[in-house]
């Protein structure tokens, strides 16, 4: 080795090179094996500097040296301009640095360089990735029409495709694209979005049941939990997630935390959030008795410190939802592993058993559509926090409201919109006079969709007023200034009914066949108003007509949500978690006996 090191460019070829690098790397001497290179580098050939430097690049960025890496791949570029994979990979160290601009002109500069159709669709579906997350949606968009054009049977571009489309309100949702038919379209839409586009359980089942086969391995072949000693002593319960913090399942979730009867439970955090002094990240990391971080960790340690831990039952909080974790259940790290809140709907997760319910959002003829059992709850299948923080109640004049009149609101997510829902409120302004209907402002693109829609129905586009983006506080607060809060279907509010009857404002909702279309029908019927959940698009128009037009009524909700809203079974928070706990000491007795 000591001879190879002394004259690199006088003895190994580029081939050889690569070859006697790979060798001390796997021996463990992955030092020597950049040295080589770097030797390489300044004595070799010419010619072949450049691929060198890309090789270095890729070791050195295995090896966690970004900065380094970041050197050797713009060396690389510096030495051949049109050398795609250089730029690549380049594009991937700007983004993870915090350059997103950079990162974009180098994926740009790989489609100006001649590189192969395969090269181009990378830098295309990079392009759309980053651009989405900068909440560049047309550009995104028109990036991923693009990488489909040159392969069309690309399903995790179809399915970001398909998202991006409800995030923008561009209706219709399925635009075909060169190759593309509307059958991949549908079939290649995620389950997030399969949930905003069809209240068909059997549609969701697939798109969960698809993710599930092509995203997660399968069960480990022995349940992990079984090759741990016996489990003893106070149930220990475990809560799987990285959402627990300014997110909806970390806004509902601190007082059940907070609330579980420590003389029978032990309570785990078992999360990958990211760590800040936020004071709801505080709150909860302050409701665990144990706070196990999985950050960096893989998930088979993540499942084995779960199985060391002794939990009886694992609560999975994220589903198939961003940035969620599930390959995790699959080693049966516990005897009893339940979904709840972050997916409303079946996973089709392998290793989860239970879903938590309530008769209303799982009937019985939902349970075929479902791999998890229902666990239901007697009243509402919800938590929340009844210690959130409000604002003081604003002016209507603080946001643009008239005083005088009727006000409807929608402050869901724009992809929840369908053109459906959306031509249903239009035609309620349109029938009751001066309504306005007043909607969260996600971005520039779906605003201008949704007026051109109003447009389309005769609606004068100043009769609907966007919100912005508020604090918790002020949000909460921002409700009472709405007369009634329209529901989106089949993707109900869940949080966010949950908030407008907390701050008394009513909503109608509209009941489809699925967990998700029922969430909102199910809060009402907790707080005593079952009569605002409809089951057709005709009912919820009439239902919403009809309250535009007699103020009064609408008055007498607001009342009684004001007297006895809060005092309700749905936010009857001790009563709930204990119905938890005791179907989870039930279901943890069973495995322990």
């Amino acid at each position: 080795m000591s001879e190879t090191l002394l004259s690199p460019a006088a003895v190994l070829t580029l081939a050889e090179l690569v070859t006697e690098a790979q060798r001390l790397q796997q021996a463990g001497h992955a030092d020597a094996a950049v040295a080589l290179y770097q030797g390489w580098i300044d004595d070799g050939p010419a010619g072949m500097r450049h691929v060198a430097c890309f090789n270095l690049g890729t070791l050195l960025g295995g090896l966690n040296r970004a900065a380094d890496a970041e050197s050797a791949y713009r060396q690389a570029v510096g030495l051949q301009p049109n050398f795609p994979h250089a730029r690549l990979n380049l594009g991937h160290l700007l983004e993870r640095a915090g350059k997103p601009e950079e990162a974009l002109a180098q994926w740009r500069a790989v489609l100006g360089s001649g590189a192969a159709a395969d090269l181009c669709v990378h830098a295309w579906n990079n392009l759309g990735r980053l651009l989405e997350s900068l909440r560049r949606y047309v550009e995104a968009e028109a990036a991923l029409r693009e990488s489909l054009q040159l392969d069309p049977r690309q399903g995790n571009v179809i399915q970001h495709y398909v998202h991006l489309r409800q995030k923008q309100c561009a209706w219709p949702v399925y635009q075909a694209v060169g190759e593309v038919t509307s059958n991949m379209l549908l079939t290649g839409t995620s389950l997030l979005a399969m949930m905003s586009a069809s209240d068909d359980p059997a549609l969701q089942l697939i798109s969960a049941t698809r993710f599930a086969n092509e995203r997660v391995p399968k069960l480990a072949p022995v349940a992990l939990h079984r090759s741990m000693p016996p489990r003893s002593g106070r149930i220990k319960i475990g809560y799987l997630s990285g959402d627990l913090h300014m997110h909806a399942v970390g806004l509902l979730t601190p007082e059940l935390f907070e609330l579980h009867d420590r003389s029978k439970f032990e309570v785990f955090g078992f999360c990958w959030t990211p760590e800040s002094e936020q004071p709801q990240r505080q709150r909860i990391v302050a409701a665990m008795d144990h706070l196990v971080r999985l950050s960096g960790v893989d998930d088979a340690t993540a499942a084995r410190l779960i199985a060391e831990a002794g939990i009886d039952v694992l609560v999975d909080l994220q589903g198939l939802t961003s940035g969620a974790r599930p390959a995790i259940l699959g080693y049966r790290a516990a005897p009893v592993q339940v979904s709840y809140l972050g997916l409303p709907g079946t996973s089709a997760l392998p290793g989860v058993d239970w879903i938590l319910a309530d008769a209303y959002v799982m009937p019985p003829e939902l349970e075929p559509y479902c791999t998890e059992k229902p666990i239901r709850l007697p009243h509402c299948y919800q938590v929340s926090d009844r210690q959130r923080e409000v604002a003081p109640r604003p002016a209507r004049s603080s946001y643009g409201l008239p005083d005088d009149r009727f006000v409807y609101c929608s402050f869901n997510n724009n992809f929840k919109f369908t053109p459906e829902v959306f031509g249903a409120w239009m035609r309620i302004l349109g029938q009751v006079p001066d309504s306005v209907l007043w909607l969260l402002a996600d971005n520039d693109t779906a605003r201008e969709n949704m007026l051109r829609c109003a447009d389309e129905h005769g609606v004068p586009r100043q009769r609907l007023l966007f919100a912005p983006r508020v604090a918790p506080p002020e949000y909460l607060a921002r409700f009472q200034c709405a007369d009634l809060v329209l529901d989106t279907f089949p993707y109900n509010a869940g949080t966010t009914a949950s908030d407008a009857l907390w701050m008394g404002t009513p909503i109608v909702t509209l009941s489809g066949r699925s967990y998700i279309s029922r969430m909102a029908g199910s809060l009402l019927n907790a707080v005593g108003l079952p009569e605002l959940a409809t089951t057709s698009l005709a009912e919820y128009e009439r239902l919403a007509v009809l309250l535009g037009r007699q103020p009064a009524r609408v008055a007498s909700y607001k009342r009684y949500l004001a007297e006895q809203g809060r005092s309700s079974p749905l936010f009857d928070l001790p009563g709930i978690v204990h119905s938890i706990e005791a179907e989870f000491e039930r279901l943890a007795l069973q495995h322990r006996g």
